[in-house]
């Protein structure tokens, strides 16, 4: 079991102690909340409290969390869009809307159940048992390229790439607004929100360093098409950097606007391109993928640049 504390900062003050804990902790729904709450697992100063309890500021809860029944990882005949494959690594053009490994509401049907059916046992085991292979990760609605390891030593380099900024990796993105500057770089500490465990933030005095570079493509009225380069990899960095300067990404729910925009529910996001030394041959490798439809379509229905 885990044990999770929950402070009641006071804009949180009167909200229902079931609707905040599904949306402070992560992989939480609100039925999950009200199961803890029925089976005594929600304590406010050592006593269980009832679902319907209103918090008050300034209280502190103890949540304790049962350890979750481990499924078995299997293998599922998925499509994938192969880029690049060797005996070493393989490059997919990932999907938007599929998530990358199982987690909390998504046992399957996943980007490592499709790989462990194209690769079999041929996947590096550092990244554990539930991610095989994963060097890094994008997010569910986030499309684009993503490099996975076929043996422990090809994860190795490529991990080492990642840490010393000399994989690469290229986004384009569509933003609310018009930038004024042609580029820029967003360099703020990025860490989890002191409150909602589902977000990220700025956060200056205890995030990790977090570099994003971004350029003008194309310019639209109220919206604004850019390329972003990373210097580091944090969880949610373009979407964090890009909504603290006032630019969230368009169809982003968490950081932007609270609902479907243009049509589209969940950030317009593609990872682009990938740039590394190749974990064998020690040559580079330069990988660059189309905009996915629902990214150009977006585009047209925009207009012409203006």
């Amino acid at each position: 079991m885990e044990e999770e504390i929950l402070s009641i900062p006071a804009e949180e003050s009167g909200e229902r102690i079931d609707a905040l804990l599904a949306r402070t902790i992560e992989g939480l729904s609100r039925n999950a909340a009200q199961r803890l709450l029925e089976q005594g697992l929600v304590l406010y100063e050592g006593e269980p409290v009832g679902k319907s309890r209103r918090t008050r500021a300034g209280e502190c809860y103890t949540v304790i969390l049962p350890a979750a029944a481990e499924l078995p990882l299997l293998p599922q005949a998925l499509p994938l869009d192969i880029v690049y494959e060797d005996e070493d690594l393989v490059v997919v053009n990932k999907a938007r809307g599929m998530v990358v490994h199982p987690a909390p509401g998504h046992p399957d049907g996943t980007l490592v159940n499709a790989l462990l059916w194209h690769c079999g046992d041929s996947l590096s085991g550092i990244g554990g048992e539930k991610r095989p292979g994963i060097v890094h990760r994008i997010d569910k609605d986030t499309s684009g390229l993503l490099i996975v390891a076929k043996n422990d030593r090809a994860h190795l380099a490529l991990s080492a790439q990642l840490s010393d900024h000399s994989l690469a990796r290229v986004y384009e993105a569509l933003v609310r607004g018009r930038l004024r500057e042609e580029s820029g770089t967003v360099d703020r500490p990025i860490g989890r929100h002191p409150t909602d465990r589902k977000r990220m933030a700025v956060d200056v005095k205890n995030g990790r360093p977090a570099v994003t570079h971004w350029e003008v493509l194309a310019r639209y009225r109220g919206y604004t098409h850019v390329r972003c380069r990373l210097e580091t990899g944090r969880t949610h960095q373009i979407r964090v950097h890009m909504a603290s300067i006032g630019h969230p990404l368009l169809g982003d729910g968490l950081y932007g606007a609270p609902c479907p925009e243009k049509g589209l529910s969940g950030q317009c996001l593609h990872a682009r391109e990938l740039r590394f030394i190749h974990p064998r041959t020690l040559q580079p490798v330069r990988l660059e993928t189309d905009l996915p439809p629902y990214f150009t379509e977006l585009l047209s229905r925009l207009g012409p640049a203006v």
